[in-house]
């Protein structure tokens, strides 16, 4: 019996992104999800949408179909 296993290249935060500390922000996406940890990546809200800023991954959970990721933002395009 297999997994099914996305590998995602940027974070998309369809404004689920909760913050836990100033430049530090937790996620949770359907599904498991495998991302690149400790090189920075694009951040948008949606796929479409201009790239929000660049983050470094810090942690990423699997559990009951589900990823967890924290990362942390290292530079801001944009307030909104």
């Amino acid at each position: 019996m297999g997994m099914p296993l996305e590998l995602n290249t940027m974070i998309v935060t369809k404004g689920n992104e909760k913050r836990v500390e100033e430049n530090l922000f937790y996620l949770v996406k359907e599904g498991y999800r495998l991302y690149p940890i400790d090189i920075p990546i694009e951040v948008r809200k949606t796929i479409q949408s201009d790239s929000n800023g660049t983050a470094v991954i810090r942690k990423v959970e699997w559990q009951e179909k589900t990823t967890k990721i924290t990362y942390q933002l290292i530079s801001l395009n944009s307030t909104n």
